[in-house]
């Protein structure tokens, strides 16, 4: 028994006649006939009952009937979701996110890829140090990581990394502190200021670059505090405790006591999109096509 049996007898019980059935299927009247003798015989019940003008179903055809057409259905069904997985429009996808990204980009992004692919099944990780996504990506727990540069491309061969854009730097400060009167803030301004950062010993590129900036500037950072997640970095500085450099899409993030100016510098910290070297997922290039479209990359 094939499926093409399957669907000769459907064909011939929705018509209840061999010729017009014959005719639906493109085919020759007498193979046909042949094809569901064939399927009886296999069976070993009388499926039709015959007569010189039409053909109907006996107790034990319309019984399979109802079977028939339930198992096409679902054979139908696993071809278009086969088609739809390997064009990319359905599946499971783990986005991670660096502080910034989250509160910036990942809103947006999120309404986009809902629009464009309702039938994927996305997950978002957002607040993610870099080495936490490198080692995510890798595990298989994210897909996809919004991330800083992760540092020498000899260490990382396995990933496929692209920059997404360039981003300003912005000084948060409390409401309240002597430089937020200033329309801009230079590094050398932050000589002797608490600073909060990212953890460091290489497992924020922020606190790295945050450092880079001071020592280029001439003094060592004063730091304070240093924290794991954006929100716990601004909302310590809202309570006074520090200033901070930050990327400017951090500026998104509204909490009470804190105000954002510009970093008087040419400096710039690259978002980058990065994901698993030879990932052919159509659900990832797709993803990817809607992540570019959002930062005009």
């Amino acid at each position: 028994m094939e499926l093409r049996h399957l669907r000769y007898f459907r064909t011939v019980a929705e018509e209840r006649h061999f010729g017009r059935a014959a005719a639906r299927l493109h085919m020759a009247q007498p193979p046909l006939s042949q094809q569901i003798k064939q399927l009886e015989s296999e069976l070993g019940v009388a499926l039709l009952h015959r007569t010189t003008r039409r053909v109907d179903l006996t107790p034990a055809g319309e019984a399979y009937l109802v079977r028939v057409r339930a198992i096409l259905q679902a054979v139908d069904a696993a071809g278009e979701e086969a088609k739809r997985i390997g064009g990319g429009l359905e599946g499971r996808l783990v986005v991670g996110c660096v502080g910034s990204a989250t509160y910036s980009l990942l809103p947006a992004l999120a309404r986009a890829l809902r629009d464009q692919l309702p039938g994927v099944d996305f997950a978002f990780r957002g607040e993610m140090l870099t080495p936490d996504q490198v080692a995510a990506l890798r595990d298989g727990s994210i897909d996809l990581a919004l991330m800083r540069p992760p540092g020498h491309a000899t260490e990382h061969g396995d990933l496929a990394v692209a920059t997404l854009r360039e981003e300003k730097y912005v000084v948060a400060l409390p409401e309240d502190h002597r430089l937020a009167a200033r329309s801009r803030v230079r590094v050398a301004d932050l000589r002797n200021e608490g600073l909060i950062v990212h953890s460091g010993h290489g497992r924020s590129a922020m606190h790295d670059a945050v450092v880079g900036l001071c020592r280029k500037a001439g003094f060592e950072p004063v730091i304070q505090h240093e924290v794991a997640e954006t929100s716990t970095l601004v909302t310590f500085v809202a309570a006074g405790l520090g200033v901070a450099v930050v990327p400017e899409p951090v500026a998104e993030l509204v909490v009470p006591g804190a105000t954002y100016r510009p970093l008087a510098s040419r400096a710039r910290m690259d978002l980058v999109v990065a994901t698993r070297a030879g990932d052919d997922s159509a659900v990832l290039a797709r993803t990817l096509r809607v992540l570019r479209g959002q930062v005009g990359a």
